[in-house]
């Protein structure tokens, strides 16, 4: 009997505000070649995908995962009253809340909700620099890795006895202070949790074994990263990277398909990793971004919009569309953006209730509509 591994979700966040437009290209459409004289794409040079709608041209291993009914493409995906500054937008896709500042993070939340007495301190995943939003949650540890090969405490210490000492002291300096006080005990669960999450996770490193060759940049390097995570199998559920900047003001055809081509191809690897080590069923990638772009470039580029899309993957993923394209009409639009069709978070409702086993209520505040990309059983 073939043993049943843990369930787990990547979130990849496209920084910056991807141009839908120009990933999911309406090409056949008047108004937009009308409104992008400047960096619009023509058939010859999308990945067409059913006639009307084409892949960015350097989306050619996500097409190949679309082709094997992998990918969800959630269109007109956003939030009502469309928030046009990057860390407003930002922050209210990181902790599920348009109307208020939210204190925690819906992962942060979900962190919470997977592990409330915080038994596994890498039960979540942070790759890349800083601790993300969506992540924070009051007493809920999250590991955050730079580079899995040179990670831990304190990792230019060769030498065993002068590691020993410095460990040692980091012990005692971390330990539990009896209580004398509460910022020195929050500094001594972080510090724990710090150093028990350093030893866990340097281990992944050396069980790692793959014949999949990964390019040599960040998106890369973090991917599979997290494919080491995951084959380790240390109980960790949540992991989360970023990639971009995709705020493509000026020079778009290069960078978006530059920007595009680095995140395809290594999405291409982790799926052909995952499949190696027989998990493609056991993990869901989700990719977004804080809000879309203008409909109408500005000459190279396009400035800050609202509706976008996102993507969900893996291989217990139903494909297809989901969420209504938005109409270009000038009578649909929003002040010249595409007009959102669903919220955000019906996405991340479906993640948690059909994906992690989680009552998506209490993280998201109330019930949200949910789509049906996840597989059943």
């Amino acid at each position: 009997m073939v043993e049943k591994k843990e369930k787990s979700l990547v979130v990849i966040q496209l920084s910056g505000g991807n141009d839908a437009m120009n990933t999911i290209v309406p090409y056949t459409n008047g108004i937009y070649h009308d409104s992008r004289s400047a960096i619009h794409l023509t058939e010859s040079d999308v990945i067409d995908i059913d006639g009307s709608l084409g892949f960015h041209p350097e989306m050619g291993e996500i097409k190949k995962l679309w082709d094997s009914s992998n990918v969800a493409v959630i269109n007109g995906i956003g939030y009502p009253v469309p928030n046009r500054s990057h860390f407003r937008s930002m922050d209210i896709w990181h902790t599920a809340e348009s109307e208020s500042i939210a204190p925690d993070g819906w992962l942060g939340r979900t962190i919470r909700e997977i592990d409330p007495s915080h038994n596994n301190v890498v039960t979540a995943v942070n790759f890349g620099r800083g601790l993300p939003r969506a992540l924070v949650c009051k007493d809920v540890p999250v590991a955050s890795v730079g580079d899995l090969e040179t990670y831990g405490l304190m990792p230019d210490i060769k030498g065993k006895d002068q590691r020993e000492n410095a460990l040692n002291y980091f012990s005692r300096m971390y330990g539990p202070n009896q209580g004398r006080d509460a910022i020195l005990d929050a500094l001594s669960d972080n510090g724990v949790s710090a150093m028990i999450g350093a030893d866990i996770l340097s281990g992944a490193n050396s069980k790692y074994s793959s014949s999949v060759e990964y390019a040599d940049n960040p998106i890369s390097n973090n991917l599979k990263d997290i494919a080491k995570v995951i084959f380790a199998d240390i109980g960790t559920k949540i992991y989360y990277a970023q990639h971009g900047s995709f705020d493509t003001h000026a020079g778009e055809l290069f960078n978006h398909a530059k920007l595009w081509k680095e995140l395809s191809d290594a999405v291409g690897d982790f799926f052909r990793d995952l499949k190696e080590h027989g998990r493609e069923n056991d993990v869901t990638v989700l990719l977004f971004s804080e809000f879309g772009r203008r409909i109408e470039d500005n000459g190279s580029g396009t400035d800050h919009g609202s509706g976008g899309v996102a993507f969900v993957l893996g291989g217990s993923v139903k494909g297809g569309f989901y969420g209504e394209q938005p109409s270009l009409e000038i009578s649909e639009q929003v002040e010249g953006d595409m007009k959102y069709n669903n919220d955000f978070r019906s996405t991340y409702a479906t993640l948690l209730d059909q994906w992690l086993g989680i009552d998506s209520v209490p993280i998201l505040g109330k019930n949200f509509e949910q789509f049906s990309f996840i597989k059943k059983g």
